[in-house]
């Protein structure tokens, strides 16, 4: 009975792990670099490279936002929408902005910003359209090019498949601190079973949480039916009740003037001293109706929704505002949602965050190699391989060759792609899904050594390609971002040559590895038998 129970559970972690694994590790590549989408925009933006970084950032808001109403009342009184987006920490620029009216078929109006220099207050040049950090971590959960609804229900789904694969890991794994600390060098699948045991484990409750807290942000697609049973209109209802929304204002009828935001921001630091403030929206300026909402940063609060206060425009009333106190579901809920997007999370905090992610990776990695190594192990002499077999070698060389380069294809467009070419931000895109399709299409027909050296080879070239390049067509490099003390810009290049040098060392490795023997194959058979029993 205890045999076959394990039996069945190395069965099911194989194929739940097997099935969805390139998919996961899109989820897992795309979802790490997003830990540092702000500062992947800040390179994909060499027009504000030499913003400096206010010393006194906070004190500074009140005056920002009192000159951005000014602005916006000056430019555009009779817009829809106004937003005041204040610098952070990790986005130095200062934004003002008004929506256009909106077009046929349009869902939602266009804004029209003015970027300025918090320093000078003075208007930057237009920045080259981009959608930088952001693609990635849209791509982890959307999909891009898929029907939004679909692609979460995809991704939910590859979740789950993962949630499984991790638990009943675990169950399988009897050996577990002591494979923490084993690596047996060239021993073909043995190998490559140590790594995936080692990044499993040391990494394991990060895996358990990025996994859970993953599906818990979509639970309201997954599970909507309490919502939908307990108010008349389902979830908008649901959300209306959980969200601060305006229901004072609504029907006011007529044009009025705007208060004077002084009165605004008194309220706020009366009730939040040392608020600081990350955006500042007005909806029907000018109007009866419009209202003032002022975003919060939660600091070091654990919650992922941005408390805020909502005033009247044309009064100076505050109507709605954030909870202060949040029940126990809510709580709860607001939590998971701040683990798994880090967002709150200090800079310490977010490399370790990318360091787990990068595990996943390589958890990911090794494991969909080490079922098509134990396969190629396994075959007798002269036998031809099975179409499953084929095409799961072809997929790992697309997946796990492919995305590497197609990122470095990501970056490289942004700097060679001229700055007036219409659609310019999905023509980025493209560079990337192009490359990553150029990869899987020689992986489908040739996916042997010489492919995978060839592409580690090339992945190698691209990586050092992107800060070469970036030297090349703009007025910074490694070196000056070093003297200048731009850490965020010194990083980025530095890990692209980083992943250079490792893919060259996996050339080296590829170039003179040996043959697996028929000794190892045996041994692999028994210590694989070993570590499930």
């Amino acid at each position: 009975m205890k045999d076959s129970f394990f039996r069945s559970m190395t069965w099911l972690h194989t194929w739940v792990g097997l099935l969805v694994c390139w998919l996961l590790y899109l989820i897992f590549f795309s979802g790490t670099l997003s830990f540092f989408r702000d500062e992947m925009s800040l390179w994909n933006q060499p027009e504000i490279h030499n913003i400096q970084a206010q010393t006194d950032r906070i004190s500074a808001q009140k005056q920002q936002i009192i000159t951005g109403f000014d602005y916006l009342n000056a430019q555009a009184s009779n817009a829809p929408n106004w937003r005041i987006t204040l610098p952070e920490q990790r986005v130095p620029y200062l934004t003002y902005g008004f929506a256009k009216p909106k077009e046929p078929g349009q869902r939602r109006s266009k804004f029209e910003d003015t970027q300025l220099d918090p320093n000078t207050m003075q208007p930057l040049a237009p920045f080259r359209e981009t959608k930088g950090g952001n693609f990635f971590y849209r791509l982890h959960f959307d999909l891009h090019y898929i029907d939004v609804i679909t692609a979460r229900w995809i991704v939910c789904f590859a979740s789950l498949f993962m949630l499984i694969a991790i638990v009943s890991g675990v169950v399988i794994h009897k050996r577990i601190f002591k494979d923490m600390f084993t690596f047996r060098r060239n021993k073909g699948s043995r190998t490559w079973l140590d790594a995936h045991n080692i990044s499993s484990v040391l990494a394991l409750p990060f895996h358990l949480m990025i996994t859970y807290t993953g599906l818990i942000t979509l639970i309201f697609m997954l599970f909507p039916y309490p919502a939908e049973t307990s108010y008349d209109k389902g979830m908008r209802d649901f959300f209306n009740d959980v969200t601060p929304r305006n229901n004072v204002t609504d029907k006011a009828q007529g044009a009025a003037p705007m208060v004077k935001v002084n009165s605004i921001l008194d309220q706020l630091y009366t009730k939040w001293p040392n608020a600081d403030i990350r955006r500042v929206q007005v909806s029907n300026p000018n109007m009866a109706a419009s209202t003032i909402t002022v975003l919060v940063s939660p600091q070091k609060a654990f919650r992922d929704q941005t408390p805020r206060l909502i005033f009247s425009g044309a009064t100076g009333e505050l109507v709605a505002q954030t909870d202060e106190e949040l029940s126990a579901g809510k709580a709860l809920y607001e939590s998971l949602n701040s683990m798994h997007t880090g967002r709150l999370a200090e800079p310490l905090l977010r490399w370790l965050y990318f360091l787990g992610g990068i595990a996943g990776c390589v958890m990911i990695a090794s494991g969909c190699i080490m079922w098509a190594k134990r396969l190629r192990e396994r075959m007798k002499k002269n036998a031809h391989p099975s179409f499953g077999l084929k095409l799961v070698e072809g997929l790992n060389l697309a997946t796990l060759m492919g995305l590497p380069l197609a990122t470095c294809a990501f970056f490289i467009a942004n700097r060679v792609l001229s700055l007036q070419v219409a659609g310019r931000a999905d023509k980025e895109v493209l560079a990337f899904f192009l490359t990553w399709l150029v990869v899987a299409i020689v992986a489908l027909i040739k996916r042997d050594r010489v492919q995978w050296r060839v592409m580690a080879a090339i992945n190698g070239l691209a990586c050092l390609a992107v800060p070469v390049i970036n030297a090349l067509t703009t007025n910074g490099n490694i070196i000056s971002y070093l003297i200048n003390k731009q850490w965020a810009l010194f990083t980025f290049d530095a890990l692209f040559i980083l992943s250079g040098i490792l893919f060259f060392i996996q050339t080296e490795k590829l170039r003179t590895a040996k043959p697996t023997t028929k000794a190892i194959k045996k041994n692999t058979s028994s210590d694989l038998k070993g570590q499930k029993a």
